[in-house]
């Protein structure tokens, strides 16, 4: 899962289908994203970026991965295990609403490459855990030193548990800077 979008918006990537939502399935999918995330609307920001008269458009990609497009720019994204996460760059503008990892210096070149989280880069001196959360649970992964997150992924233990086993992978790395996701600026 970690390769997600790495070829994503290159030549041979392609869309297996993308329509304009009912106002009912919008409904639907806001009503999701406003429950995993409830600091967009309980702080209003789910009507500036989701407003309810706003066209969604849904595309389909290869491995059960669906975009969640308004006016041309991709906002959240979802996989075959359920939930929606937000795209990086819409994390950058509301970056408290999702819960916080913070990976050691050495971590990080391999984080922006699209590996997995271990949990020793997440427990070691220099990292830090912002929130405490359940497995299953997506976060938002920042580099020690760094002030803007560099991967969004999704927590394959609870914190307490990579605490406690120092091994293994911790978070699955599903978008992170500089893949194809975040190269891509406008959809067409």
């Amino acid at each position: 899962m970690s390769q997600l979008f790495k070829t994503f918006g290159k030549e041979g990537h392609k869309a297996s289908g993308h329509s304009q939502l009912k106002s009912s399935v919008q409904r639907s999918i806001r009503g999701k994203i406003a429950e995993q995330y409830p600091w967009l609307e309980t702080t209003g920001v789910l009507e500036v970026i989701l407003p309810k008269k706003q066209e969604l458009t849904l595309i389909k990609l290869p491995e059960h991965v669906q975009l969640l497009v308004a006016d041309r720019v991709v906002l959240f994204f979802s996989t075959r295990d359920g939930g929606w996460f937000p795209t990086l760059r819409l994390l950058h503008k509301y970056p408290d609403m999702m819960p916080r990892l913070r990976a050691d210096q050495g971590a990080i070149k391999f984080v922006l490459s699209g590996a997995n989280i271990m949990c020793p880069g997440l427990t070691s001196p220099g990292a830090t855990m912002h929130d405490e959360v359940e497995a299953g649970t997506p976060v938002a992964l920042y580099g020690e030193g760094r002030e803007h997150a560099m991967a969004i992924g999704y927590t394959t233990m609870s914190t307490a548990e990579m605490r406690a086993q120092n091994k293994g992978i911790g978070v699955e790395n599903l978008h992170y800077l500089n893949d194809g996701l975040w190269k891509t600026l406008k959809i067409d």
